[in-house]
């Protein structure tokens, strides 16, 4: 599996803006910082939508009185909280539903 970095995406919109990537870096920081603050100054919930890439939602949780911990059996109780939720655009669902080639199943299971 190939794991992207920060670096990686400043690297690609520096790439596509055809400018250098110590141009780019501020950029790419202020929209993950925007995101980030907006998710966090949800009150409780919210919802970015993004066109052609997806939908970030901050959603809450239920309080759950009698969760059981799996390693000891306990239980215990967790409290309601929010988490984070991501939906992708049907152009980005549409391109994730094709099949894959032979090459590249044998790849992951090497």
């Amino acid at each position: 599996m190939i794991t992207y970095t920060k670096r990686d995406i400043i690297r690609r919109v520096a790439e596509e803006m055809d400018e250098p990537m110590v141009q780019a870096d501020p950029w790419v920081n202020a929209v993950l910082v925007a995101l980030r603050e907006t998710m966090m100054d949800a009150d409780p919930t919210c919802r970015i939508e993004l066109r052609d890439f997806g939908v970030f939602e901050v959603k809450k949780t239920k309080a759950k009185p009698k969760a059981r911990n799996p390693r000891t059996n306990e239980e215990i109780y967790v409290p309601a909280h929010r988490k984070t939720h991501f939906k992708p655009s049907k152009l980005l669902k549409e391109f994730l539903k094709q099949p894959l080639d032979e090459e590249e199943v044998e790849e992951m299971e090497d």
